[in-house]
């Protein structure tokens, strides 16, 4: 069994599971659209909750959240399971792809048998799509993936019952419903106002641009406070967070400038195209953050490179970024 599904790669999992499968169902959308209504710019800091001992920082919400976001704002329907028998969610998947469905699945990286062993790592919010079986064998679109790919049925089981934090429980997601009508506009105008109320209208000191600069004051105490090892170890899960973890690089910010500089023209709005740019200019930024922190990671640095130093720059991002949300709530 086979659908005839086409792959295409994308800068980031969940985006581009979700720009395939709507493309599938005949809506064709950018991967930049996608992420833009689907509000997928976010920040946190959760200093109290710690992975592999290191606290956490993230660049996106949580894992699903932009497929329910785009899904709903389009009025288009899902079905998502999850499971505790991994032989019961195998052969659900099986009657999926026999009726002709494309499924999304949650899996968990490190037993990925076609990653580079480099490239493995126990993260269990990989997102990828099952569209058909041959001969045991499971054809697999993984965005991140440059051609389609396989999986036995052994190691499927294994990635989607990965062990460890967040567990994928075996979840799969599905399109029933896509309406004949979608409103792009009022999409692209209920994200933007959903991203700036995230990165600027949370009272706690966590979250969007107060997190960003809770971050920064914390970097620059992380040597006194947990010792120049650990500071290192800090430093460097925020930086591989920032640039590895499926982002595309610099946080998401080049992706939300691409969403905003396709936005003004779908929109006739020129002041778009304008905070398309600064947000550019402010993905740069994010991108000196993350190889002056690399530096002090690896023990190259300068004095210009030190913990205050980035901290300082953290600092001046989060100023900016504050500015570009202000001025996109003020247009909407």
């Amino acid at each position: 069994m086979q659908i005839n599904f086409q792959h295409r790669m994308a800068a980031h999992c969940e985006n581009g599971v979700i720009t395939n499968l709507l493309r599938y169902y005949g809506l064709e959308l950018s991967e930049p659209m996608v992420f833009g209504i689907g509000s997928g710019l976010f920040f946190s800091y959760l200093p109290f909750l710690k992975l592999n001992g290191i606290p956490v920082a993230s660049f996106r919400p949580l894992p699903g959240f932009i497929f329910r976001r785009i899904t709903k704002a389009f009025g288009i329907k899902t079905e998502t399971k999850k499971f505790r028998n991994p032989e019961k969610a195998m052969k659900e998947l099986d009657i999926m792809l026999d009726k002709g469905i494309p499924t999304g699945l949650l899996v968990g990286v490190f037993n990925l048998t076609y990653f580079p062993a480099p490239y493995r790592f126990h993260f269990n919010a990989h997102n990828i799509i099952a569209y058909g079986k041959e001969n045991g064998t499971y054809l697999i679109s993984d965005p991140i993936m440059e051609t389609s790919q396989a999986l036995t049925y052994e190691d499927l089981k294994r990635v989607r019952f990965a062990k460890g934090i967040l567990k994928p429980k075996g979840k799969t997601y599905h399109i029933t419903h896509v309406p004949e009508n979608v409103d792009i506009k009022k999409a692209v105008v209920k994200g933007i106002k959903k991203t700036c109320n995230e990165m600027t209208g949370f009272r706690g000191p966590l979250i969007g641009v107060k997190g960003i600069r809770y971050l920064a004051k914390s970097i620059e105490k992380w040597p006194k406070k947990v010792g120049a090892k650990k500071a290192s170890l800090y430093l460097g899960q925020v930086v591989r967070m920032q640039e590895e973890i499926g982002t595309g690089g610099a946080g998401f910010r080049f992706m939300y400038a691409a969403f905003l500089q396709e936005a003004s023209g779908l929109l006739n709005e020129d002041r778009l195209w304008q905070l398309s740019e600064e947000m550019t200019e402010t993905g740069d930024k994010w991108r000196d953050f993350a190889v002056r922190a690399g530096r002090i990671c690896k023990g190259r640095y300068k004095t210009s490179d030190s913990y205050a130093s980035v901290s300082e720059l953290l600092l001046e991002i989060a100023d900016r970024e504050e500015r570009i949300f202000k001025k996109l709530k003020d247009l909407f």
